[in-house]
């Protein structure tokens, strides 16, 4: 199935104030505001439990609001604020040795020193990638779409690609899939597929939906085994571009 064309679903309504109530929206409204669909055709599906809202299915009449998370044709979309006239978001190919911080007490470099320069605003992270991890990272000058993504209660997929020291048996990939314990809690893959596989190391794509310190790494570390190589490709629904150098950006629409 082809992947959908947006990632957010925007609130067109404003709040009457910045502090006032939580501002919400008709989901067929939202749906049909972002391309997927007549008002008159989302609510039957809507009806016939095809659509879903943070993990639970819609009804008729249900209202989402920023930080939601729509379940679609096996498509995840994200609900945000529709107040980000002069938002912007950006793709950065992170290479290996960048830490993802403003200023570090060590005088590493840092992501943020590869990034255009803003007037009146800044970019701030979604997510984090460690030390040695490549590949896509989202940055934003809005923080509320920064949360929003980051949010455990999106549960967006995250995509890499792994190199894994030494030979992993399919019992192994079978307990990664099934889930394990963590110092922090329970954790697995929600999908790992083999790309290659050898005697001294192996390549996989796994993919997760939540984004703790260094857990596609603890994950395998817990079966005796070592990363040796890790990049990240997607994030939702934005894929890393195959043209973007490592060390360099490229600006994302916020309604992609």
């Amino acid at each position: 199935m082809t992947a959908p064309t947006r990632t957010l679903l925007s609130l067109k309504r404003q709040a009457a104030a910045d502090h006032g109530p939580r501002l919400e929206e008709r989901l067929h409204k939202v749906l049909a505001n972002a391309g997927l669909g007549s008002r008159r055709m989302l609510e039957q599906r809507i009806e016939q439990g095809e659509v879903r809202v943070n993990n639970e299915v819609a009804t008729i009449g249900t209202s989402v609001g920023a930080g939601d998370r729509v379940e679609l044709d096996g498509h995840a979309y994200v609900v945000a604020s529709d107040r980000r006239e002069d938002a912007e978001v950006l793709m950065y190919h992170k290479p290996e040795g960048e830490v993802i911080t403003r200023e570090d007490p060590e005088g590493r470099p840092t992501v943020f020193d590869n990034l255009p320069r803003l007037k009146g605003s800044r970019w701030i992270a979604v997510g984090r990638l460690d030390l040695n991890t490549t590949g896509l990272l989202l940055l934003t000058t809005d923080g509320d779409l920064a949360h929003a993504l980051m949010h455990p209660g999106t549960a967006l997929e995250r995509e890499y690609l792994c190199r894994v020291h030494g030979e992993v048996p399919d019992e192994v990939l079978a307990q990664l899939s099934a889930g394990i314990e963590l110092e922090d809690g329970p954790a697995r893959f929600e999908e790992i597929a083999p790309i290659s596989r050898g005697g001294s190391h192996s390549w996989f794509r796994v993919i997760l939906r939540e984004g703790r310190n260094r857990e596609v790494r603890r994950l395998w570390e817990s079966q005796g085994l070592m990363v040796s190589r890790l990049k990240r490709i997607r994030y939702a629904n934005i894929e890393l571009p195959r043209l973007l150098r490592r060390g360099h950006s490229q600006a994302l629409d916020a309604a992609a």
